[in-house]
């Protein structure tokens, strides 16, 4: 079986609860490795009042022992969620794991431990000197961004020709997948320049793509309001999306809590649930749905799979 090592997140969150309530299931896709201390895992599971199971593999991270204190955004939960994800990310450059998994953080709680990074993906890239790739979705959809988290005003500023033909061939790399369709920006992907002349670069990118890989892989400019149809997803599941919400709003509001996050292009495979700490129903036995992150560790298994993966 693959090994998979699970950074535990937040764990004044819901983290610790999934990684709990889903071992069972996650135990017959993979040999799963829990980045956390013995003492802390003993600790949230009491508070819990879940038994930990005795095959519950775990691995001892650098985190301070401290007192859980459910739904705070914390100084201390910060730095341990971090040396946990540090830890999972050893395993794999080690070669002790074959990918890593992670459960929600807090990105305030980070910040307040004086963690320099923002979030797992851009820790990642600094570790490993490359510029990731960022997938989200679920096996009857992925939206895969160009461009993250920047003002909306900022976009077209990025759509270059070039840049994001080598985006769509890392893309490729990444993924093997045979039909890959390319949003448009603009309403009605522009109606031939009318609305605006991004779809012109956006196509010219597309076709650079495709004679360089010798394929037709990417098609497009797709018109943004009709390319996540019931019809249009039967052509393909992938979509490459020039804005953070054009392809988020469509994956949540049609399957949210299938969802996960895909890390491309970085010589390690790290996915990841597609949701937050949930810090209202943290401790509370709420039973927070399992659904993402089983499909976060299916996921990586897959990729694992089907794209062997560069040494750091």
């Amino acid at each position: 079986m693959k090994k998979i090592a699970v950074s535990i997140g937040d764990l004044n969150g819901i983290g610790l609860e999934i990684a709990l309530r889903a071992h069972e299931e996650i135990k017959a896709i993979c040999d799963p490795m829990y980045c956390i201390n013995e003492t802390m895992l003993q600790w949230g599971a009491a508070l819990l009042g879940i038994s930990v199971p005795m095959d519950f593999n775990t691995v001892e991270c650098a985190e301070e022992f401290f007192e859980i204190a459910p739904g705070v955004v914390s100084e201390k939960a910060g730095k341990a969620s971090f040396d946990s994800f540090v830890t999972a990310v050893a395993l794999t450059k080690s070669n002790n794991a074959d990918a890593i998994v992670t459960l929600p953080i807090n990105k305030e709680a980070w910040s307040r431990a004086d963690i320099i990074y923002k979030g797992h993906t851009d820790a990642l890239e600094d570790m490993s000197g490359e510029e990731a790739v960022m997938m989200l979705g679920c096996d009857k959809l992925f939206t895969i961004l160009f461009t993250h988290h920047i003002p909306l005003k900022e976009v077209s500023e990025h759509i270059k020709s070039k840049a994001l033909a080598r985006f769509l061939i890392k893309t490729y790399d990444s993924l093997m997948v045979k039909n890959i369709g390319v949003l448009g920006l603009n309403p009605h992907a522009g109606d031939g320049g009318v609305l605006g002349d991004e779809e012109i670069k956006i196509a010219k990118a597309i076709d650079r793509a495709n004679e360089e890989l010798d394929k037709n892989i990417f098609f497009g400019p797709l018109v943004p309001d009709s390319a996540f149809t019931p019809k249009s997803l039967e052509r393909c599941s992938h979509f490459v999306c020039m804005y953070h919400d054009q392809g988020l709003i469509p994956l949540k509001a049609l399957y949210f809590e299938e969802s996960i996050n895909v890390t491309l292009g970085l010589p390690l495979i790290r996915t990841s649930v597609d949701h937050g700490t949930a810090f209202d129903i943290a401790y509370k036995n709420k039973n927070p749905s399992l659904k993402s992150y089983i499909n976060a560790v299916k996921e990586a298994v897959k990729l694992i799979e089907e794209a062997p993966v560069l040494d750091f």
